[in-house]
């Protein structure tokens, strides 16, 4: 589903990400881990359009992207961040954030949509026209993950999505998470410094260092702290996995 073949993606004159190859088939769900500036999300931007300066070959679904993103694109490949709330817009209720990407698209019947999206990731619907701050940061995230799954897209692209929650609330966003792929095919692509996240919710992980790709390798792999790189084996050590 997710093709990249010797990508590199520069900011300036500096590359942070060099000559790195993978795929993910449909349906997978693949990490990239690795510390704080190893290029991780950077290869997210590259793939959903917000960083323009790289080479090499992006293709979804054996479509190579171009250098602009299309509405076909966005149809395809949503984006879940980090910060729930730095994400969603302080003054659009959840209902104005998850009929805009129907408006954009021409997409009719949305009130029924909404309602069916708020039941899928588990939030009441009492919240349809709450705003960001009257909600809690789980809350909040799901509406994130409501927003991405509007158009019914076959892959997201999942950048840290319970690195800013509670460890609890952790839990609950990755069985939706894991509830949601399942039931609808999902692919993603994931990107974390956080083992057990992987363990639990991917099927393979890309090592990541110095935006230098290190090893790819099963998840059962790292359950068994058989990593095959130095620094893959370090990582393990370092979080206690």
């Amino acid at each position: 589903m997710i093709e990249i073949e010797n990508l590199t993606v520069s900011f300036g004159r500096t590359a942070v990400v060099h000559d790195l190859s993978l795929s993910v088939a449909a349906g997978e769900s693949f990490a990239l881990v690795g510390e704080s500036g190893s290029g991780k999300s950077t290869i997210l931007k590259a793939i959903a359009g917000q960083a323009d300066d790289w080479t090499g070959r992006i293709a979804i679904g054996g479509q190579p992207l171009a250098r602009r993103r299309d509405k076909a694109f966005v149809r395809r490949v949503q984006m879940v961040f980090q910060d729930p709330y730095g994400s969603l817009h302080p003054r659009r209720t959840v209902d104005d954030t998850l009929t805009e990407p129907l408006a954009i698209h021409g997409i009719t019947g949305r009130d029924g949509r909404v309602l069916a999206m708020l039941d899928a990731v588990g939030l009441s619907r009492r919240f349809r026209f709450r705003l960001p701050h009257q909600m809690s940061g789980g809350q909040r995230q799901r509406v994130a993950i409501a927003r991405a799954l509007m158009l019914e897209p076959e892959v997201l692209l999942l950048d840290e999505p319970t690195s800013a929650l509670d460890v609890s609330v952790q839990a609950e966003i990755l069985n939706l998470l894991a509830d949601l792929r399942a039931e609808r095919r999902l692919t993603y692509l994931l990107v974390t410094h956080d083992l057990p996240i992987v363990s639990f919710l991917c099927d393979r992980l890309g090592v990541l260092r110095d935006g230098r790709l290190q090893e790819i390798t099963p998840t059962e792999a790292l359950r068994a702290g058989t990593l095959q790189s130095a620094y893959g084996r370090e990582l393990v050590a370092r979080s206690g996995h």
